[in-house]
């Protein structure tokens, strides 16, 4: 029984949002509001000479942006919250769709002034495939933006997805007075705090009520008449739909004031899912289940730079993990025991005992984990639907330093092991091809070889397209690409062939001169085997 107890006292989410709506900033409220921190320092903040908890590298820091998911563990009101801080960056979205495959659910944030972005409509379609619940922070509500209904209408046009409000604003930007909670027939009154938590909050016992109009005069018939037309336009809130993944809370406030987070958060742990059941080769893994299991999704080197750490995080999704016990790396088929398993805050970790389903832990990694390996207790199973995409820049790595050769080769083992970026070879490795999502990850892969492995780089340009993994049966079926294509041929890390076409015009020729061949643009990071795109 105490197992299923501490099942239900998790939750496990990820904050996602397109880059500067104010994710990073309402991750770390999130904290100020638990009690997990006392004095919160915005992300970009000049007055405040601290930079967010969830940025611990050192480019982050520089940059101001986030590149590489925080994992961030807290508790609030009896319940353990596992919250995982994502990359807003486009160039760094695989880093964020592996980490949606960890989560229960998602907090998406929207800036009110610009709307739903082209990131934005991105990850909700990742949501959307897994129908992951969703619930929406519009965000910056004490500046000028677009009309709350507005906003609402282009949520649920652009992002396909039922919407209900939760919170109503009263006024925007100079005007802001505060939100409505339609529920609790409450007002939370707007006080701009960027440090701490205070709170100014008037129940009323309905919108009917006197005290309405003492407390707003003429915009107490605004309040009333917005509040009426939001209940008359949307469907009342059922905790069903949204659990489906087909209707989306809203709640509006100002994250880097501190304002309307309480309210998020209240309702987050009232309607948001405990651990769910997960799919595997061979059926489905349910959190209840005696044994345990897991899987890695996030590998990071150089957590701690003094000491040179890296860290396989995995999240937990059934039995019970325990330090010092045997588990089975299936990928591996060998028995491992783990004396250092921590939990975190940001970069900070301590030491943990036991961890149940949802949690997410950080195993010491000396080099034998790669992103989607499974630990069981001994089961020979593996989690399904951790991808890994075709990457849509590609360059040659040239080494400016050759008596740093070692240190190159190890520096991109790891950074690539990481999933920063994928690493392509030819001629029995001698030449290295670094794919990414975005032209900013070359910079964070320079800056990490030069400041973290002492290696030196250049990447220059080459004459590509895509990327696509090959998948036949026999050899004699991709005759023609190693006669006449041998040269766009390459390995990745798994030894998987790989077709990098120089032009949209040399992949179909490709895919017309071998019919037996499928062109894969992303496959699972687990099975090189199965295929999740057939561009053919």
């Amino acid at each position: 029984m105490s197992h299923i107890l501490e099942i239900d006292k998790r939750k496990t989410f990820a904050i996602i949002s397109h880059p500067d709506a104010g994710k990073t900033t309402l991750t770390e409220k999130l904290l100020l509001f638990s009690g997990a921190i006392q004095i919160a320092g915005a992300v970009k903040s000049n007055k405040i000479k601290k930079t967010a908890a969830s940025d611990f590298l050192e480019i982050e820091k520089q940059r101001g942006i986030s590149v590489a998911t925080s994992v961030l563990s807290f508790n609030y009101k009896d319940y353990k919250i596992n919250l995982l801080d994502t990359p807003g960056h486009k160039d760094f979205a695989e880093d964020t769709y592996r980490t949606l495959t960890a989560v229960d659910s998602v907090i998406l944030v929207v800036d009110c002034v610009k709307g739903v972005e082209e990131q934005t409509e991105k990850l909700m379609q990742v949501c959307r495939m897994r129908n992951t619940p969703v619930i929406i922070f519009i965000n910056k509500m004490d500046r000028e933006g677009k009309d709350p209904v507005e906003l609402l209408d282009e949520l649920e046009s652009k992002l396909s997805i039922r919407v209900r409000p939760l919170t109503y604003p009263l006024g925007m930007g100079m005007q802001f007075r505060g939100v409505y909670n339609i529920y609790k027939n409450s007002f939370a009154f707007y006080k701009p705090n960027k440090i701490r938590v205070e709170e100014d909050v008037t129940i009323f016992e309905s919108l009917s009520d006197p005290g309405l109009d003492e407390a707003f005069g003429s915009d107490a018939k605004k309040l009333r008449h917005d509040v009426e037309l939001i209940d008359g336009i949307y469907e009342s809130f059922t905790s069903d739909e949204y659990l489906s993944g087909r209707l989306a809370p809203v709640f509006f406030g100002s994250a880097i004031n501190n304002f309307g987070i309480k309210e998020l958060l209240d309702t987050f742990i009232d309607i948001a899912p405990s651990p769910m059941e997960r799919e595997v080769t061979n059926g489905i893994v349910k959190p209840v289940d005696k044994n345990f299991s897991g899987f890695v999704f996030k590998i990071h080197s150089n957590l701690d730079p003094k000491h040179r750490d890296r860290i396989a995080f995995l999240r937990v999704c059934s039995g019970k993990f325990e330090r010092n016990k045997f588990y089975h790396h299936v990928r591996l088929n060998r028995q491992l025991k783990f004396a250092n398993p921590a939990s975190f805050m940001a970069q900070s970790k301590s030491l943990l005992e036991e961890a149940f389903p949802g949690d997410v832990i950080g195993l010491y990694d000396s080099g034998i984990f790669n992103i989607g390996d499974t630990l069981t207790e001994g089961e020979s199973f593996m989690f399904k639907g951790i991808p890994r995409f075709s990457p849509e820049v590609f360059r040659i790595v040239r080494n400016t330093d050759p008596f740093k050769s070692k240190q190159m080769e190890k520096g991109i083992q790891y950074l690539t092991d990481e999933g920063l970026a994928q690493l392509f070879t030819q001629n029995m490795g001698n030449k290295k091809v670094v794919g990414v999502v975005g032209e900013l990850q070359f910079d964070v892969l320079k800056y990490r070889l030069l400041h973290e492995y002492g290696a030196s780089v250049e990447f220059t340009s080459m004459a590509s397209y895509k990327a696509f993994w090959l998948k036949y049966n026999d050899k004699n079926d991709i005759d023609e690409m190693l006669r006449i294509r041998s040269n766009s041929l390459y390995y990745d890390k798994n030894d998987n062939l790989v077709f990098i076409a120089e032009s949209e015009y040399s992949l179909r020729m490709a895919i017309e001169k071998n019919p037996k061949v499928k062109f894969l643009s992303a496959i699972e990071h687990n099975d090189q085997t199965l295929e999740l795109e057939n561009v053919a």
